[in-house]
C-alpha cells in the first residue's frame, strides 16, 4: 500500500476474544457490502476459524491514531490483510497490508518438491 495505515479490530468479545490475536499474526480483512448494518463494513477471519471481529468503523470504536473501515474502504480491494500489533482489553491494533505483500512473502517461503521417479531400467542394464 502507498499509505500507511493502521485499524482498531473490534467486536472481539463476540467471538474469540483475544485468544486468536498475537503480535505478528496476519489476518485477512475482507469487504462486506451486503451487510446490513454497515455498507462499509470490513470482516477479519483468519483461516480454519472464520471470522475473529470486524474493522471499526464508527467514532466510539476506532482508537485515536487508527483509521476506520470508512477510511480504508476504497484503498483495498475486496480484501487485504492486516498485522497484529497490539492487543489491548478489547480490541487490536494492527498495520494494513496489501494482498501483495502477504501473497509474494508467501510464495517466497514455499519449497517445491520434484519427486522424479526413476527410469525403468533397460533389459541388459541390471
Amino acid at each position: 500500500m502507498d499509505t500507511v495505515h493502521f485499524i482498531t479490530i473490534t467486536g472481539i468479545d463476540h467471538y474469540y476474544g483475544k485468544t486468536p490475536f498475537e503480535i505478528g499474526r496476519v489476518t485477512k480483512i475482507v469487504k462486506e457490502p451486503d451487510n446490513p448494518h454497515d455498507s462499509e463494513a470490513i470482516r477479519v477471519e483468519l483461516p480454519f476459524i472464520g471470522t475473529t471481529g470486524y474493522v471499526a468503523n464508527s467514532a466510539n470504536t476506532v482508537y485515536m491514531g487508527t483509521a476506520s473501515a470508512g477510511r480504508i474502504y476504497d484503498k483495498i480491494g475486496d480484501y487485504a490483510y492486516a498485522r497484529v500489533f497490539f492487543v489491548t482489553h478489547s480490541s487490536v491494533i494492527a498495520l494494513v497490508l496489501s494482498p501483495e505483500e502477504v501473497e509474494d512473502d508467501d510464495a517466497e517461503k514455499k519449497e517445491i518438491f520434484i519427486v522424479e521417479e526413476e527410469a525403468e531400467p533397460s533389459p541388459g542394464e541390471e
